[in-house]
């Protein structure tokens, strides 16, 4: 017989697992301000391995509309360039043989309304997963009343549950929230 409070422990696991992957999605979303973050899923071939941009080079933003990439090996510069050029970033890196500067533009309404769908997908994603941990542990706590748990703890359980998956849901609309702000912002 599983305790109740191992159950709810499991669950508040995997619905903090929703929220950290909505955060991870929500950070790749380009909102038309520059974020470092943007380059993660950015590849790079270094002495036969393929690392993050971030491993052979300086990475930050000198203002909110350019990222700057100083490469620490000279031999760098092309590849990171055809990594750029070939990521599905869409955006055209300049190279003055010093830094590679990679310019954000400003974002068109539509493309503004389409990252604002896309993110309301990842939350929706984010959403069902934290729906299904929820359902999860209400099911272990009705095997738990089979195996010997009292009613009343399976009861009290399930109402902490249902606090703590709006919690999770409410967290979810903030982020949603201030993300499509930060993307509606011209």
């Amino acid at each position: 017989m599983r305790d109740v409070k191992d159950i709810l422990d499991e669950a508040q696991e995997k619905m903090d697992m929703a929220v950290m992957y909505l955060e991870e999605a929500l950070a790749h979303i380009r909102a038309g301000k520059a974020d470092v973050r943007l380059l993660d899923g950015i590849r790079v071939d270094s002495y036969g391995s393929m690392v993050p941009i971030n491993n052979v080079a300086a990475v930050n933003t000198p203002d909110a509309r350019s990222i700057a990439i100083k490469p620490w090996d000279k031999s760098m510069f092309r590849v990171i360039e055809k990594a750029i050029i070939d990521s599905s970033l869409g955006i055209m890196p300049e190279n003055n043989g010093e830094i590679i500067r990679i310019g954000i533009p400003p974002l068109t309404e539509e493309r503004r309304r389409q990252l604002a769908k896309q993110c309301k997908g990842e939350g929706e994603t984010a959403k069902v997963s934290v729906r299904n941990a929820r359902r999860d542990a209400i099911d272990a706590l009705k095997k738990s009343v089979k195996d010997g748990l009292a009613e009343d703890a399976q009861k009290g359980g399930e109402e902490k549950l249902q606090k703590i998956h709006d919690k999770y849901i409410k967290q979810i609309d903030d982020m949603l929230i201030a993300k499509d702000k930060e993307i509606m912002t011209v």
